[in-house]
């Protein structure tokens, strides 16, 4: 149990993260940890299809009927509090069996497939927020102020509430590599260090409230929303996946396009080929679709590129200037994303390219807004996106057919809810969901 810093832990609790994204928690006394290992403490079928504006998508599986387990493991546990540390769980059944819809349990299968081809992962995280004060709306009032994106001043200005951030990170065990102020006013990004694949998941979780938690110090709120203003800069949620094979690194040393091997190749065209039928998983809200437009550097291209901010796919190259090796950074992911799919979906999908030997789709070198080039589209809207992911028969191979129909379940309350409504009453309806 990491909590040295603090007291000792009065409460212990451990979190799951639904269909919507949502990361829902329960809490024991610390006397009943032992407790919570090994017999574990109980939540509804239900807790996966809870919607991420407080209402259940029940389905004929996932209603009020039955009773789950969620299980930690006390090694796992990390200060977030005075007196409060946290764990991931995982969703069993009362027997001791996992759940289908236990995410963090997916990505294990995942991460065991890759293994069995040969694969070796790491995978790192970016968290994008914006900051916000107590009553919602941003945090240094309105733009006419100034904000200079990426700017010293920008940052100065919260400079307690970033050191303070920091040192709860560690505390908390969270390694960050970087962090900066982003181009959207009272943006903010914070890039995490790359480890294994669940681990990697567990982190996004564990960031978001290690950020909350410290704005909430600072008198602010923080929204992982992917559009928490209507037409203003939409936060993203990339992934960054390395991969190694018993030849050596996957994305570098190769004799493909800039050191690319087989290996290499294979995953992107894999991941690219299952893209329009992930959308719904990667970005799958009903702001989604308003963040992964051309122009945003949200990836909305269906095509890859080295260094390339606007392709779905950016291949970052290795070398000197590379502290963790050439990978490619999957940048459709949204906040709205339950981490442990969209990992466990990114993953899988680079497997089954090099498997299948997919071949590499040709580069794209600039913008893809002035190449001229007509690329396969995106699902255009949260409806067509989730219409895709039902008839895919990949996204229930990677993921489990439970879980797309948990997905579609509260995806689409979402969109019978809001799909006729003003942009900005979206916004403000989501802009703290996926808060922690």
């Amino acid at each position: 149990m990491d909590a040295a810093a603090g007291s000792a832990p009065a409460l212990v609790g451990g979190w799951i993260v639904d269909m919507a994204g949502v990361a829902r928690v329960k809490y024991v006394p610390a006397a009943r940890l032992d407790d919570f290992r090994t017999v574990g403490m109980g939540a509804s079928p239900s807790w996966s299809v809870f919607t991420a504006d407080g209402s259940v998508a029940f389905t004929p599986e996932l209603n009020v009927v039955g009773d789950l387990r969620i299980r930690i493991d006390p090694a796992e546990l990390r200060e977030v509090e005075d007196g409060i540390v946290v764990a991931p769980g995982e969703l069993h059944h009362q027997d001791g069996e996992p759940s289908a819809m236990c995410a963090r349990a997916v990505l294990r299968r995942a991460v065991a497939a890759a293994a069995r081809a040969g694969l070796t992962a790491r995978v790192g995280a970016e968290l994008e927020c914006t900051l916000l004060g107590p009553d919602a709306e941003h945090a240094t009032g309105p733009t006419a102020h100034g904000w200079a994106p990426y700017g010293l001043r920008s940052s100065l200005e919260h400079s307690a509430f970033l050191v303070d951030l920091v040192r709860a990170a560690e505390r908390a065990g969270l390694r960050v590599e970087q962090l900066h102020m982003e181009f959207g006013q009272d943006q903010l990004e914070i890039s995490l260090a790359p480890t294994d694949p669940v681990s990697a998941a567990d982190d996004v979780v564990l960031g978001r409230v290690v950020v909350g938690r410290a704005a909430a110090r600072h008198g602010m709120k923080v929204s992982f929303s992917p559009v928490p203003f209507a037409g203003e800069a939409g936060n993203g949620a990339h992934l960054h996946l390395s991969l190694e094979t018993s030849a050596g690194p996957a994305f570098s040393g190769g004799d493909g396009p800039h050191g690319l091997g087989a290996a290499g190749s294979g995953a992107i065209a894999g991941v690219l080929e299952t893209l329009p039928d992930l959308v719904g998983l990667y970005a799958g809200s009903t702001l989604s679709a308003r963040r992964l437009l051309p122009g945003n550097w949200a990836g909305a291209s269906l095509c890859w590129g080295l260094e390339n901010r606007e392709a779905a796919v950016r291949l970052i190259t290795g070398g000197p200037a590379s502290a963790h090796g050439a990978n490619l950074e999957l940048k459709v992911v949204d906040p709205s994303a339950n981490p442990y799919l969209a990992v466990a979906a990114l993953l899988g999908s680079a497997r089954r390219g090099i498997e299948l030997g997919l071949a590499l789709p040709e580069e794209m070198a600039g913008n893809p807004a002035d190449s001229g080039r007509e690329l396969p589209a995106l699902p255009p809207h949260q409806a067509a996106a989730l219409d895709a992911l039902e008839a895919s028969d990949v996204a229930r191979e990677l993921v489990g057919a439970p879980v797309v129909e948990g997905i579609l379940a509260v995806r689409r309350h979402e969109v019978a809810a809001y799909s006729g409504l003003p942009a900005a009453d979206t916004a403000r309806a989501f802009r703290l969901a996926w808060s922690c």
